[in-house]
């Protein structure tokens, strides 16, 4: 695995999320607004609920989706439809990452506490069907029942895509075609949602709205493969999280899966015996042989494969405002690579 000096791959790192943000900042502090503005509509009861889970969100890289795909250039107003998508796309995002910390058992995100940890599993499956349903509420109120439609079926599908992963654990899967199924479901869904429906709001053609929902699409399946790579890779001093947890809530995740096909049969039987019978120990094993063969590059070339499919679905289009702007998300999702390089 090639090396890089890790201050200089944060700075490459950092510019590149600052040059896609900045141009968004405007859309996005309209967005924060928005949210907080919702939370008078709710019942006094869960309101303050709600503002914790609001103030420990992440980069809001879905509602950034939407903005891009909807881009009309520098000057062009983000405010209106396309805050409103933004703020439906972020409640359902931010429901499952409630409901995901409930199953599993995490007690902390962006290192604070969880909701589930803060006010208990029960409570917390509360505040994320009220996030899930207050989303739906917002997207039946555009013109058109599209926003609605997709956004229900988004929700479901990335529900789906946990109950595949969380309640297939004890019966280890380690079929590629599996894993690319799951994350289709739990990350790509609403990647995929947010461009196409970015577009559509923004009145683009029915062809681009398309177009970027496939590039959404792929490039959610890349940074799911990124994170997988962060899980196994990185040191936590530098990414700031949890590391190696994957293994231990039995998910077999991409480099796991390519380290399963590669292994000799007799060793692959043994360490899957001893991992279905809770042997702690066998995951400090799987790591180990990780690194006796070339899977982390292997898992590059699948990372990138993913990232040219998605800025080759929007080529055709590359006339398109959004288009450039599009272009920039994919690099940012590249330039954090070299943080575990």
């Amino acid at each position: 695995m090639p090396t890089h000096s890790q201050s200089e791959a944060d700075k490459v790192a950092a510019a590149g999320f600052a040059e896609v943000y900045e141009p968004v900042k405007p859309y996005l502090d309209d967005l924060d607004l928005f949210l907080q503005s919702q939370v008078h509509d709710l019942e006094p009861e869960i309101q303050d609920h709600v503002r914790y889970v609001f103030g420990h969100s992440g980069k809001r890289l879905r509602p950034m989706l939407v903005a891009y795909s909807g881009w009309a250039g520098p000057s062009a107003n983000l405010e209106g439809e396309l805050v409103r998508l933004g703020a439906v796309i972020e409640l359902v995002h931010l429901a499952t990452l409630v409901h995901d910390d409930i199953l599993d058992e995490a007690d902390t995100r962006h290192r604070q506490e969880t909701a589930a940890k803060k006010y208990g599993p029960a409570a917390a499956v509360l505040i994320g069907d009220v996030l899930f349903s207050h989303a739906l509420k917002l997207a039946a109120e555009f013109d058109t029942n599209e926003v609605c439609r997709s956004v229900a079926q988004a929700t479901a599908r990335v529900c789906a895509g946990e109950i595949a992963q969380t309640y297939q654990r004890g019966d280890v899967n380690y079929d590629r075609d599996f894993y690319y199924r799951v994350i289709q479901l739990k990350t790509a869904e609403l990647f995929e949602v947010s461009c196409r429906l970015g577009a559509q709001v923004a009145g683009y053609s029915k062809e681009f709205s398309q177009a970027a929902g496939i590039f959404g699409r792929h490039l959610g399946i890349a940074y799911q493969i990124f994170d997988d790579l962060v899980d196994l890779y990185a040191e936590e001093s530098m990414i700031g999280k949890t590391l190696g947890t994957d293994l231990d809530k039995g998910k077999f995740t991409l480099p796991l899966l390519i380290l399963l096909e590669k292994l000799p049969a007799e060793e692959r039987e043994s360490l899957l015996a001893r991992f279905k019978a809770g042997d702690k120990s066998v995951a400090d094993d799987f790591t180990k042989r990780l690194h006796d063969f070339p899977i982390f590059e292997e898992v590059v070339l699948t990372f990138e494969g993913q990232l040219v499919a998605a800025t080759e679905a929007v080529k055709p289009f590359e006339s398109l405002a959004p288009v450039g702007a599009m272009q920039k998300i994919a690099g940012l999702v590249r330039a954090q690579l070299g943080r575990i390089q």
